[in-house]
């Protein structure tokens, strides 16, 4: 077979500036993914992505030719309107697993497609893992039976979902081409849109913790991500959203699935409470239900109903006991004051050095690794207190852990300004 265009040609294109057409980007996406463009000249070509960037209709079909390069899903025989949710990763960012069973309790569709974790961002099918018996992989045949009743879903994707993504991206992870707006935005969107929902909302985070530490750059990507999925007639928006000190109170699989069954009991911390209520209320709007009233769903066990249903579907037990760490270790307050900085990315780190995270894809996870946070940025602290509890399964790691913690926790003589909302701006 001749194939349509020279590699060498179309990285020259982009490197000299010049946008690529229609036909350029729908070949080197499909040749890549059939093996003609070797990786060297993909790496090339993200390179020149990276520096010279990308307009928006090429963005737009640079998305389009990854969701075409695998199946797509679609949810239209489904009796309910359908809604996902989509996050960019942080640190006690456990939010999806109380979010998609308060939406599916008033009768929205919620296909939550999911992945492990790598590095200090957190797993959500890694969290349900600690749960005893629940299972990540589900046929589409039964993702459409779970998605019926009790409406909700959190599963691992598809290998045939934009699998031209999967293969970039696993290239740009070594090539230094992973921080680039219209590749990043791209990554998401393909998948999300080739899982066929009607509607999604981002959560796009900002600060240490966070994959985007600029706030300018989220919100461009956020904007960016908005657009495409208006281009492909899903409707989407969009909330920034705060990741410089941790979510919640824990952070670690079986840590952050006990804390996510407090905020379906009605309780759990204010600010997972206030970031699970806002995507919920946006996903309903979306789905047609701008009046749902949230915080009763929490409050009189409906959210926590279909939660156990949820789990069980997948083979897990929601009543019995969650793992726990064989060894712990108490960081204690040298000074009284205030807890001036808690940072989300030293937590995070120190939480993945304890276990609870991998540094490659095939790296096992303990269940029962993390950090307890008994005190939170803004609290007032005495000398003696407990702050944090370190948990793992091999002790040997506590020193390493403290390490990339301590430089990130100060205490000083003066409260720090308040934390305001966790949702920093929405964009639609």
């Amino acid at each position: 077979m001749t194939e349509k265009f020279d590699a060498v040609d179309v990285i020259r294109t982009k490197r000299d500036g010049a946008r690529l057409s229609d036909d350029q980007i729908d070949w080197v996406v499909d040749a890549y993914t059939r093996g003609v463009v070797a990786e060297e000249q993909m790496a090339a070509l993200n390179m020149a992505i990276f520096l010279k960037g990308m307009d928006r209709s090429e963005i737009s079909r640079w998305t389009q030719a990854m969701i075409d390069s695998g199946e797509t899903m679609g949810f239209e025989a489904l009796s309910r309107p359908t809604a996902d949710k989509h996050s960019t990763g942080g640190v006690g960012d456990k939010i999806t697993l109380p979010l998609a069973p308060l939406v599916a309790s008033f009768g929205v569709a919620v296909p939550q497609l999911s992945g492990r974790g790598l590095g200090h961002t957190g797993g959500t099918l890694d969290k349900l893992e600690a749960i005893p018996g629940w299972q990540a992989d589900v046929t589409n045949e039964r993702l459409m039976e779970i998605l019926e009743d009790p409406g909700c879903v959190i599963c691992a994707a598809g290998a045939g979902l934009a699998p031209a993504d999967k293969k970039i991206y696993a290239l740009r992870d070594i090539t230094a081409t992973v921080d680039c707006i219209p590749l990043i935005a791209s990554s998401i969107m393909s998948k999300k849109i080739a899982e066929g929902t009607a509607s999604l909302v981002l959560d796009v985070k900002v600060g240490s913790g966070a994959f985007m530490k600029d706030i300018n750059m989220a919100r461009e990507l956020a904007s960016t991500m908005v657009e495409l999925g208006k281009d492909h007639n899903v409707i989407t928006t969009a909330l920034l959203t705060d990741m410089s000190t941790p979510l919640g109170c824990k952070v670690g699989n079986a840590l952050e699935v006990e804390e996510s069954v407090e905020v379906l009991a009605g309780g759990g911390p204010a600010d997972i409470v206030e970031l699970t209520v806002a995507l919920a209320r946006e996903m309903l709007t979306a789905a047609g239900q701008p009046d749902a009233d949230i915080e009763a769903a929490l409050k009189d066990g409906r959210a926590m109903d279909t939660w156990k249903k949820m789990i069980r579907a997948q083979g897990g037990d929601p009543d019995a006991p969650l793992p726990v760490a064989p060894h712990t270790h108490d960081v204690i307050a040298d000074a009284d004051g205030y807890l001036t900085e808690l940072d989300a990315l030293a937590v995070g780190v120190a939480s993945w050095r304890l276990g609870a995270g991998r540094a490659r894809k095939e790296d096992p996870v303990q269940k029962t690794a993390g950090i307890e946070l008994h005190a939170v940025r803004g609290d007032k602290v005495v000398k003696g207190q407990k702050l944090f509890t370190l948990h793992t399964e091999t002790p040997e790691r506590f020193d390493r852990a403290l390490e990339s913690l301590m430089p990130g926790v100060k205490i000083g003589p003066e409260a720090p300004e308040a934390r305001g909302s966790v949702v920093l701006d929405r964009i639609d």
